[in-house]
């Protein structure tokens, strides 16, 4: 049982840190791209938000995944 809550939490952090980095590449490019090309800012700012809730879901599944782990249910 100890084992499950050790790689639970570790699962979580690296779920947590991996959203963050794929949210702040993703952020920092549509930023850059709408700074360039003005005009697309709404195409951007949709295809940024859809890829951001994708990045969202997959995390929210990894954690899902991590709190069976510690319930040890798995």
């Amino acid at each position: 049982m100890e084992l499950g809550w050790l790689s639970a939490g570790i699962g979580a952090g690296l779920v947590v840190i991996g959203a963050g980095l794929g949210i702040g590449k993703l952020a920092g490019s549509a930023l850059e791209s709408m700074g360039r090309q003005p005009e697309a800012i709404s195409p951007i700012r949709t295809s940024m938000i859809i890829a951001a809730a994708l990045i969202e879901g997959v995390a929210f599944f990894g954690l899902v995944i991590c709190i069976l782990l510690a319930i040890g249910k798995a």
